[in-house]
């Protein structure tokens, strides 16, 4: 299993970074466990389906919101609004009120929208590896 953690080191930390964008498709490829939380989710855009598409594209996913990041204040400092950027890329974005907690899974696919959805996501995890 791999696990992404938030916190907004994780933009600069986990884009373009190949290292996390093979991690992630060669988890899921081998239909191991990748899950992510707040902005660890972050790490998903950039990787791609075996045929080129988007990874995300038709897989439910939960992360920081437009809204969550807005009320923070850090708008102009993010590369780009995470869950805009998932919407964008097809992912069937799921989401609580802001800091409520949603954990979405999506076969071995587990992403939290933010830290309120750790503990959740936490559990669906060790669910997943039970």
């Amino acid at each position: 299993a791999v696990f992404f953690c938030g916190g907004h080191g994780a933009v600069v930390d986990f884009i373009d970074n190949t290292a996390v964008k093979s991690a992630v498709e060669t988890s899921l490829a081998s239909d191991k466990l990748v899950a992510a939380v707040c902005h660890g989710v972050i790490a998903l855009p950039q990787c791609e389906k075996v045929d080129g598409e988007p990874l995300v594209k038709g897989l439910k996913v939960s992360a920081f919101t437009d809204v969550e990041e807005e009320m923070v204040q850090l708008t102009n400092m993010v590369p780009f609004l995470l869950e805009s950027k998932l919407r964008e890329q097809g992912a069937v974005f799921e989401s609580a009120d802001p800091w409520h907690p949603s954990v979405s899974v999506d076969g071995k696919l587990l992403t939290g929208q933010n830290p309120q959805s750790s503990g959740d996501l936490a559990d669906k995890v060790i669910e997943a590896l039970s």
